[in-house]
């Protein structure tokens, strides 16, 4: 479903905006400390993501020229603490050039309507904890902190 809002369509992610979408992913990476932009691992992410319809969606913002400005993607998984499904939300990006229009807060959300519509009764994301700007962003949008630390391993 498509739905404009001024000049910007915000809409689901199709494969025609894997390319935008890997250049937004890079200015993401260009600040955070624990990933780096790689393109074609970003491009199969994204291809994976849109093809699990059912637990999986990425939301993005075009301008009047059909310029891909902004993504977020969501996930869900089953949480046993709910007893439901629950929303990872990732990739929280706008470029640059299109910051401090209100798009981000439209695609995420979109990304949350989403999520409760699939079953989801929580939604949680991870924030750089040096990225101040976005911490205050999601504090400012209730987002609130947890006593949870997120840890990592590759396989």
């Amino acid at each position: 479903m498509t739905h404009t809002i001024g000049q910007i369509d915000y809409a689901l992610a199709n494969e025609s905006d894997i390319p935008a979408m890997v250049k937004l992913l890079a200015q993401l990476f260009a600040i955070e400390q624990d990933f780096s932009a790689h393109a074609g691992q970003q491009a199969q992410g994204l291809a994976m993501l849109l093809q699990n319809t059912q637990t999986a969606c990425i939301q993005i913002a075009r301008n009047g020229a059909g310029e891909v400005m902004g993504m977020v993607s969501a996930q869900l998984v089953i949480s046993t603490a709910q007893g439901s499904a629950s929303a990872w939300i990732e990739d929280m990006v706008i470029d640059t050039q299109y910051r401090r229009r209100g798009i981000g807060k439209h695609l995420l959300q979109n990304a949350l309507t989403w999520a409760k519509a699939n079953g989801a009764t929580r939604a949680q994301l991870l924030v750089d904890i040096d990225n101040t700007q976005a911490l205050g962003y999601y504090a400012h949008h209730g987002w609130a902190s947890t006593q949870l630390e997120a840890r990592r391993i590759f396989l």
